[in-house]
Order: structure tokens, then C-alpha cells, then sequence
């Protein structure tokens, strides 16, 4: 009776939402592998499926053409905080997904209904798969919402655009590494896009609890959101 009233108990289902900059992966990750839960960011999602329809000559500007493609290439996402990879079609996306040409395409693809259909089901899928094993801890922009608006934790994290633009641009690969000035007008350019797009646009939900990571180390966010999950167990 006890080992089926803890798997009930630690199969919970953790949202982070926000938008890009706030802390969302580095929290995510470890909060999962704090708990002994799953892990999905459904930004690299989004990012694989831009990466592919760049590769493969798709243009990106072009929401009929990137509408057509939407079901063509396979995504596989790794839910393994320790080891969060993604591919598709077999390869290895984790590092070209992060590229500043991708970075500046990914909002207008993630925009395409039938893009948001496709990954979105995805998204559900692992979330329910891990839902009867162990939990998961799912990030992206729109998971409280629309994703998984059942989720037993929604957590929105915020922060200035100044600290969100000095951590994105920490981010960025090599050559790819922008100045901060530049880097938070991209956020802030990304931020309008994502917030006014019409399908599942990046909001906080009505019950999530907000979280204002700016002043804050990582550990301390961390910890914040280990704590509201464990009261939600508490509650269970």
C-alpha cells in the first residue's frame, strides 16, 4: 500500500513556462533530477523542427510552405535530465538547434498552427507516458496553457530583459555569441512575437504561480520550485 501511494505521490506533473532568459532549463533540469523526475524542453523541439526546415531548404518565411513539411521530419526527445538529448531523423540536433540563425527563424515557425499540432500531440505523448511512471518536469511557453493545463504545478518564471539578454547571450555558441545590447533586443523582438501570435501564445496561466528569477541565483529558483512541488505533494 505504501509503494503505490508513493508512485502516486511522485508522478507529478511540473510546468515551467516563461520566455527565453528567465532560467527555465537550468531550473527545469535540475529540478527533475532533484525530484527523480523526467525532463522535456519543448524549446529544443520547436528549435529541431526550424534546424530541419532550414536544412532541407524550407522557406521559413513562408507559413504555407512550412505548413506542408510540419509532419515530415521525426523528432525523438530525450527526457533524461542528466542527458536531455534530441534528433531527427536519426541525427543529433542538441547542437546546430542553437545557432543564431535558427534562433531568429524559430518563432515565426513555432508560429504555424499545424507546426504547434504536430509537437504539441508530441509533447502530450511523453507527458503522459511519464505521467504514469515517475512525473515530469515539461518547460516551454505555453505548456500551463494549452499543452497540459491539467498540470499539477505551474510554475511562470520572469526576469529583466537586461539579466535575460546577459544569460542569453552566455549561451550562444562561438561565433554565434552576440553582445548583450543586441542579444536583449532579440529577446525583447522574440518576446512580441511569441506573445501575439494567435495559436498558444506565450502566457502565464491564470493558476500558475509566478516566479521573478532576476535577483535571484539559480540554486535559489531552484529550491523555490522544489518547494511549491513538494507542497503539491503534501496536498496528494
Amino acid at each position: 500500500m505504501e509503494n503505490g501511494a508513493t508512485a502516486a505521490r511522485t508522478a507529478v506533473i511540473v510546468a515551467i513556462d516563461g520566455p527565453s532568459g528567465t532560467g527555465k532549463s537550468s531550473t527545469s533540469r535540475a529540478v527533475a533530477a532533484q525530484l527523480g523526475l523526467s525532463y522535456l524542453d519543448t524549446g529544443a523541439q520547436y528549435r529541431a523542427m526550424t534546424w530541419w526546415m532550414i536544412s532541407n531548404g524550407v522557406d521559413v518565411r513562408d507559413p504555407a510552405a512550412v505548413a506542408t513539411a510540419a509532419g515530415k521530419p521525426v523528432l525523438v526527445s530525450g527526457t533524461d535530465p542528466a542527458d536531455p538529448a534530441i534528433t531527427v531523423d536519426g541525427v543529433d540536433a542538441a547542437g546546430p538547434i542553437r545557432t543564431r540563425e535558427v534562433t531568429s527563424a524559430v518563432s515565426a515557425v513555432s508560429a504555424v498552427p499545424e507546426v504547434r499540432a504536430v509537437i504539441t500531440e508530441l509533447q502530450r505523448s511523453i507527458a503522459s507516458a511519464a505521467a504514469s511512471s515517475r512525473g515530469i518536469v515539461v518547460e516551454g511557453r505555453d505548456i500551463g496553457t494549452t499543452v497540459l493545463p491539467d498540470a499539477d504545478v505551474k510554475i511562470f518564471l520572469t526576469a529583466s530583459p537586461e539579466a535575460r539578454a546577459a544569460r542569453r547571450s552566455g549561451e550562444l555558441k562561438g561565433k554565434e555569441a552576440a553582445d548583450v545590447a543586441a542579444t536583449r533586443e532579440a529577446l525583447i523582438k522574440r518576446d512580441a512575437a511569441d506573445s501575439s501570435r494567435k495559436t498558444s501564445p506565450l502566457a502565464k496561466a491564470d493558476d500558475a504561480v509566478e516566479v521573478d528569477t532576476t535577483d535571484l541565483t539559480l540554486r535559489q529558483v531552484i529550491d523555490r520550485v522544489v518547494t511549491l512541488v513538494e507542497e503539491k505533494r503534501a496536498e496528494r
